[in-house]
Parts: structure tokens; sequence; C-alpha cells
């Protein structure tokens, strides 16, 4: 997969494992947050797993999670854009599902305006990139 420029540089999209795995864990046993186990009662173990995530989420500061997820828009739209790469040719870029994606990452840029200092330059840098790859695809 190319790279995509950002003015802090090069950006390379990557695929990432998820945090936390979904389904049934060793044992048969549900995870936080898993499809199976759905209508049974929660374990203490489950509880206390959810509240340790709980409390991971609530350490960090908002910024940073609406920052994550402003790339993780980010990622889609270039997954979506560079679609012939990722797939091995087998696909053309997909332009309606890219431009969703840009436009929600635009919503959360440009909506918050300064209230995304210090990375208000950064995330806007990286919504113009994906917007002239997507003009020279089009």
């Amino acid at each position: 997969m190319s790279t995509i420029w950002t003015p802090s540089g090069e950006y390379v999209p990557r695929e990432e494992p998820p945090d936390r795995p979904v389904g049934p864990a060793p044992g048969g046993r549900a995870t936080p947050g898993g499809a199976s186990g759905e209508g049974r009662e929660p374990t203490p173990e489950d509880l206390e797993a959810a509240l340790a995530h709980a409390r991971a989420v609530l350490a960090a500061p908002v910024i940073e999670h609406v920052g994550g997820h402003a790339m993780a828009l980010f990622e889609l739209a270039a997954l979506h854009l560079e679609r012939e790469a990722a797939t091995g040719g087998a696909e053309q870029p997909d332009l309606a599902e890219a431009s969703l994606a840009i436009d929600a990452m635009a919503a959360l840029v440009e909506g918050l305006g300064d209230r995304i200092q210090p990375y208000r330059a950064q995330l806007e840098g990286a919504l113009n990139q994906l917007r002239m790859a997507f003009v020279e695809l089009s």
C-alpha cells in the first residue's frame, strides 16, 4: 500500500488488530463486548474487565479520542481510495464510500475548529490530502 503525505510526514495506513477479542474466549466463555453469551448475567470477571476498560477510556483526554476517531476515518477513506492496491487489483477505488468517510472526517475536523487544538493543523492537512487524492481519482 502506498503512503500519504501529511504535514507531519509520510503516513502509512495499516490494519491493526482489535483492542479486545470479540466472541468466545478460550473455554467457551464470552468476552466483554463479545456477541456470544448475550442474555446471560455477566461474571465478576466480565464486570471487572468492563470497569477496567471504562477507567482506561476515562484516563485519556477526550481530544485524544476525537483525534483517534478522525484518523480512523482517514484510514477508512484511504483504504477505499486505494482499494485497487489493497485488493491486488481485484477491485477499483470506491469513491462513494471514500466520500462518506472524507465527509465524516470533515464534519469532525471543520465542525470542531479550534476545539481540536493542538491537532487541528495536522488533521486539516490529512483531510486535504484525502480530498486531493479523491479529486485525482475522480
